[in-house]
């Protein structure tokens, strides 16, 4: 089989236009069956579950990536690890084939396809893809993050005089009584104009990156989403930090306990910071 295309120029420009081809692809699959699912199973102890479509999906993106790197390593959401390490094992590619199935599961057209790759922990690359829409966007590191109409930049950064809406997500491990969890959601649906459980974190990175909601909080995070999504939304200009204030780094691998954080621009990000603050010191 030919290769699919030459090595651009751009640092990373012909992983990001394998990562755009192979969502798209994934995400016309997702849209031509949806409402068709014929298996529903379920994976774990959280309620969590996969279907058809995730496992269609997920073999469209691997498919693409293993084709042009196929000595990178890939972690995907339904088939954990798959291919084989290159070198020190620096580069690894992050597969979502369908962030949102339990909104599929019930009806419910929220979801997305997501590829990140990593250099070690470090994302390079994020691509998000929603097939409802069919829009697409997508970063580089040190490149900015982009969309269907140009660069994205996101609003100015103050708070919003109505208060702020913000997207929440957590870890599927994270217990529905865990302590830190209850705190931080019932400050921010407090002080927040809104809190969005979308149940499909890549969806909100995409919806920050673009400006379309002011800010985002995780508590124990998945790996696999975070820093494909994370990337987009620094690269659009969203400020990452952790509950505590610190600078925070999107990694994929280790404790969940690692991936909580707050992202949002200016006014509306301190405002955040000092309500989770607030939650965490009871």
């Amino acid at each position: 089989m030919a290769p699919e295309a030459p090595t651009y120029a751009y640092p990373y420009e012909d992983e990001r236009k394998v990562a755009v081809a192979a969502v798209e692809e994934a995400g016309d699959l997702l849209r031509g069956r949806y409402g068709d699912l014929r298996t529903v199973t379920g994976k774990g102890d959280t309620g969590d579950v996969v279907t058809d479509l995730d496992l269609a999906s997920e073999r469209i993106v691997l498919d693409r990536i293993r084709r042009r790197f196929p000595a990178d390593r890939i972690l995907s959401e339904e088939a954990g690890e798959a291919g084989v390490l290159s070198g020190a094992g620096e580069r690894t590619w992050l597969v979502d084939p369908l962030d949102g199935t339990n909104n599929i599961a019930i009806g419910l057209c929220v979801y997305v396809v997501g590829v990140g790759l990593c250099l070690g922990e470090r994302p390079v690359v994020g691509v998000v893809h929603e097939p409802v829409t069919r829009q697409t966007w997508h970063a580089v590191a040190g490149r900015g993050a982009h969309g269907p109409r140009g660069p994205l930049t996101g609003p100015p950064a103050r708070l919003p005089a109505a208060g702020p809406v913000v997207a929440w997500t957590q870890g599927y491990e994270v217990a529905r009584a865990d302590p830190v969890a209850a705190a931080l959601r019932g400050v921010l649906e407090q002080r927040c104009r809104r809190v969005l459980q979308l149940w499909a974190p890549l969806m909100g990175w995409s919806l920050l990156a673009r400006g379309a909601i002011d800010a985002f909080v995780g508590y124990r995070a998945e790996g696999v989403d975070l820093p494909a999504g994370a990337l987009l939304a620094a690269e659009a200009g969203v400020e990452l930090r952790t509950l505590d204030g610190g600078p925070f780094r999107p990694g994929f691998s280790g404790p969940g306990s690692g991936r909580s954080f707050v992202a949002g621009r200016g006014a509306t990000l301190d405002h955040v910071l000092e309500e989770v603050g607030r939650a965490t010191a009871r």
